[in-house]
């Protein structure tokens, strides 16, 4: 757990928790984060029986029985709690591979509310692009209200275009180092993560014990420091009067 004046941020695609959920479990116990992004969650019982089994509050995706789901998810533990729950399903997905973000906006003692966003983009270049515009204009709906945190599986390296542009937004930015993928033997850095200005970057590792087997990918984490609460802010991020 993060000290009280920081926030430990993991990103992580687990694949579903074909490995088990224990697998996943201990490499999560082992990073002991505050706010968890989590994208392929596979099955929705899964999902909320690994929630269970950390002990986090999760915001998942909304049942959808006519159309495939978007499994992306963002779980929060104690003394942090979540807000507000909101999910975007992004325009012009492929029909069978829909992509989209889930969006909590999480608040905590002594420090000021902020918003998480977990999101997996596409292998499709064109497709990338028009869902991090998408993905840029939440930012900017949401930023008046707290700072953004965003994690995910980007599916591509720091030097694409779009790491650029989110990097451009929200300037401090993890991701330039050590590869996440395939976790076994890696290679390639496709899992980032980045953060409003007022969320400072303190640390970041990319792994944790047990991390080679539990999924295909290695999570990312990273050490934030919070701004403090502002209690003549509304949850709106205006001034009350």
């Amino acid at each position: 757990m993060s000290g009280s004046g920081t926030l430990r941020v993991t990103g992580y695609n687990v694949r579903g928790f074909r490995s088990g959920i224990d697998a996943v479990v201990a490499v999560v116990e082992d990073l002991a984060p505050d706010v968890l992004l989590l994208q392929e969650t596979g099955p929705r019982r899964v999902l909320r029986a690994f929630a269970r089994a950390v002990g986090m509050q999760l915001a998942e995706d909304p049942p959808s029985p006519l159309r495939r789901r978007v499994k992306d998810a963002v779980l929060v533990r104690a003394p942090s709690r979540i807000a507000e729950r909101r999910f975007r399903r992004f325009r012009d997905s492929r029909p069978w591979y829909p992509r989209g973000c889930a969006i909590a906006r999480i608040d905590g003692p002594g420090a000021a509310p902020f918003w998480a966003v977990s999101v997996h983009l596409g292998l499709d270049g064109g497709e990338r692009g028009r869902h991090v515009r998408e993905l840029l204009a939440l930012v900017d709906a949401l930023e008046p209200a707290g700072p953004v945190v965003i994690g995910g599986d980007l599916n591509v390296t720091p030097d694409a275009r779009v790491v650029a542009s989110i990097g451009a937004r929200l300037p401090a930015v993890t991701g330039a180092g050590a590869p996440t993928y395939p976790a076994s033997a890696p290679t390639a850095r496709i899992d980032h993560l980045f953060a409003s200005p007022a969320l400072r970057v303190i640390a970041e590792t990319v792994g944790a014990a047990g991390a080679g087997t539990a999924s295909d990918h290695l999570p990312v984490t990273a050490d934030l420091e919070r701004p403090v609460d502002d209690p003549g802010r509304s949850a709106t991020g205006d001034r009350r009067r």
